[in-house]
């Protein structure tokens, strides 16, 4: 990233990334902004909706972060840097509104658009399309077609959410294969798996590296916050008992991890929740880069498990990078006593 010639970001941080950029746009506070819960809502048991106003008011001189990602649309856009975000954020509600009404199945099929978009009016930017995407979902009130349906300003009246009850069968429905089915064995991975097995048994020293998340830190943002880093250090090296008496590491000292292309020390952890041949170490940490200022998180640094990924080492299915599963060697780095005194430094 340092050999960008011209770089970007959208962050509240000056951290490992954002310290290769020209210019840092910061967005709003959680507190300052609307939310409305995409993703873990498909891990729900039962179908609701729930729509959080911002607490706060955005601060004189700031700008959400919607309206920075638009001015940042139009430069590309070729408009200029002056060019009118409301008149790009009326560009991309036009796209989806078109959009919707072409499909045969939406509840504003054959519609007009600008009746539909008039109906939306005052909002604007991301309240716009999230009131836009309620009324045309399946629990919408489809622009009139079903008044008892959703829309943002009933989820505005019921803050603690709306109960739409039980989930729904959705198959074969939301099938998209060729089949019609639910392929659980598709060729292109079925076919894979002898290369897979190689590529095991081949692992140097017999060990793969994998990755691991903890509750408090999900993402490296959430290590800049005091109470999520408080307590024993949660940048450790799992090890299994087997593993620990082959290779020499001992539970509280530290052990080398090597790759093809680098290797990083940490302190280790030995247990038996995960399996022989298998070594884990959390992603989202190592805050000692020179430039980045988060002082919290330079204070429990822990160690970078991107320096041991393999950029020459692609998925062959998918032609992802190879971010777990990365073969790797385990050497224990420290005699017990000089073991206590590195794991007291990183969970100091």
């Amino acid at each position: 990233m340092d050999s960008l010639e011209f770089m970007v970001s959208l962050d509240i941080y000056l951290n490992e990334t954002t310290r290769h950029a020209n210019v840092i746009l910061p967005g709003l506070s959680p507190l300052e902004s609307c939310h409305y819960d995409m993703a873990f809502s498909t891990l729900a048991v039962e179908n609701h909706a729930r729509y959080s106003a911002p607490t706060f008011d955005v601060p004189e001189g700031q700008i959400p972060e919607w309206q920075s990602i638009l001015r940042l649309v139009g430069i590309l856009s070729g408009l200029g840097p002056k060019a009118d975000t409301a008149l790009v954020d009326d560009m991309v509600l036009s796209n989806i509104v078109d959009r919707e009404i072409a499909l045969e199945t939406s509840p504003i099929h054959g519609r007009d658009a600008e009746e539909i978009k008039k109906t939306l009016d005052p909002r604007r930017g991301t309240e716009r399309l999230l009131d836009f995407m309620l009324r045309t979902g399946p629990y919408g009130e489809g622009f009139g077609a079903d008044p008892d349906g959703l829309t943002l300003e009933k989820l505005e009246d019921a803050p603690h959410g709306i109960d739409l009850g039980p989930l729904q069968p959705r198959v074969p429905e939301v099938l998209r294969t060729p089949s019609g089915k639910i392929e659980l064995a598709p060729e292109i991975i079925v076919s894979d798996v002898p290369r897979l097995r190689e590529s095991l048994s081949s692992a140097e020293n017999g060990m793969v590296l994998i990755g691991r998340r903890h509750l408090r830190s999900n993402n490296s943002w959430m290590h800049n916050l005091p109470s999520l880093v408080s307590g024993k250090s949660r940048c450790t090296l799992r090890v299994n008992p087997e593993d620990a008496a082959r290779l020499g590491p001992r539970d509280g000292g530290t052990a080398t991890i090597a790759s093809r292309v680098g290797s990083v020390e940490a302190p280790v952890e030995i247990t038996e929740d995960i399996m022989p041949g298998v070594v884990s170490l959390p992603h989202g940490w190592g805050h000692d880069a020179p430039g980045a200022q988060m002082n919290v998180a330079r204070a429990h640094a822990g160690v970078n498990s991107n320096l041991l990924t393999d950029e020459d080492v692609l998925d062959e299915p998918s032609g992802n990078a190879v971010l777990c599963g990365i073969p790797v060697t385990v050497v224990g780095a420290s005699q017990p006593d000089d073991a206590d005194k590195s794991l007291a430094a990183v969970t100091k």
